[in-house]
């Protein structure tokens, strides 16, 4: 007779053999979940980590190209007293770097002596 046919349905009870081979398959089966559960949740969370340090760069990026740029032309419309054109010019300049520096930083775009190499 198997432990399988052991049980109420038969009317016999089974052997302390038999249910400590039971408990044993039981424990390691658990084990092998929690374990593998345990690793999925682990490459979960550390990839959603990541994702979020990667877009706080990236924006972060982006937006001092624009300061940066939005700030130099202020002083240079203060120095000159070309208000509004020193702005406009280089905030817009500003907004150029911040883009070509994302797409750098996300690796979108080659660097120049990457690109001088190839040509």
């Amino acid at each position: 007779m198997s432990p399988d046919e052991n049980g109420p349905g038969n009317g016999q009870r089974p052997t302390e053999a038999e249910l400590s081979e039971r408990k044993n398959r039981l424990v390691r089966s658990l084990e092998e979940r929690t374990t593998k559960s345990a690793e999925a949740d682990k490459r979960a969370s550390s990839g959603a980590g990541q994702g979020y340090a990667q877009a706080m760069k990236l924006s972060t990026e982006f937006v001092a190209g624009i300061l940066v740029g939005a700030a130099i032309g202020w002083m240079i419309d203060k120095g000159f007293g070309t208000s509004p054109w020193g702005l406009i010019v280089f905030l817009l300049l500003g907004f150029v770097a911040g883009v070509l520096n994302v797409l750098r930083s996300a690796g979108l775009m080659a660097e120049q002596k990457d690109r001088m190499n190839d040509g």
